[in-house]
């Protein structure tokens, strides 16, 4: 027969030692009691925090995509829209369309004819056309 031990002696059967001081735990009476931790709380603020980053570099990342879509939008207009001169760098220029649709390029101001003015733009070193916003929309009330 086996010889029986009391439940607060940690003795490892395999290997016929006693092993408490090398468990990971506490093993007498007095040792600190193991409880879990509860991990909800940290892993919704980690979840929420996340979220909300995810989704804010998504809104940018929209923001850049669609303002890259307008500025190809023009771009492509621009291009194929009939000029009279060759557009230098640097230069701001202005767009207008025509009654029957068609849409050219002038350096005449919208304010110095009577054209139906789409816009005006203004050619980078990247051969970029950027549009200009009008001075009354970028000022505040």
């Amino acid at each position: 027969m086996e010889k029986k031990r009391p439940d607060n002696v940690v003795y490892n059967e395999k290997e016929q030692t006693y092993d408490a001081a090398l468990k990971p735990y506490g093993t007498n009476v007095g040792a600190p009691s193991i409880t879990t931790v509860d991990t909800s709380s940290w892993k919704n603020r980690s979840i929420n925090k996340i979220n909300h980053k995810v989704q804010t570099k998504f809104l940018e990342l929209k923001a850049e995509y669609e303002h890259m879509m307008r500025q190809f939008e023009y771009n492509e207009l621009i291009h194929s829209s009939k000029l009279s001169f060759e557009p230098i760098v640097g230069q701001t220029y202005h767009l207008y369309q025509r009654d029957s649709g068609e849409h050219f390029l002038s350096i005449i101001a919208p304010n110095e004819c009577r054209f139906n003015a789409v816009g005006s733009f203004y050619l980078n070193a990247d051969m970029i056309w950027e549009k200009l916003e009008k001075k009354e929309d970028n000022q505040e009330n």
